[in-house]
């Protein structure tokens, strides 16, 4: 058997995979406002923030007293 017959299914399983790690979150303000996210935000900051990016591409910054609830989409 020849690799070349095995580097595109590795390649589709690897996608497959990458895929898979992804989690869409929703994350609500306490004035309401709701930021869904392509990956869980990272966990507060030194300097009491939370990052992350909308489905957008936007990176947002929010201050962690701001934030209500961080669950992943429904």
């Amino acid at each position: 058997m020849n690799i070349r017959h095995w580097v595109l299914p590795a390649v589709i399983a690897g996608c497959f995979v990458l895929t898979g790690c992804s989690s869409p979150t929703v994350v609500t303000l306490q004035n309401g406002t709701q930021y869904i996210t392509k990956d869980a935000p990272k966990t507060k900051t030194k300097d009491g923030f939370y990052e992350f990016e909308d489905i957008s591409g936007k990176m947002i910054k929010v201050r962690a007293d701001e934030v209500a609830t961080v669950k992943p989409e429904d």
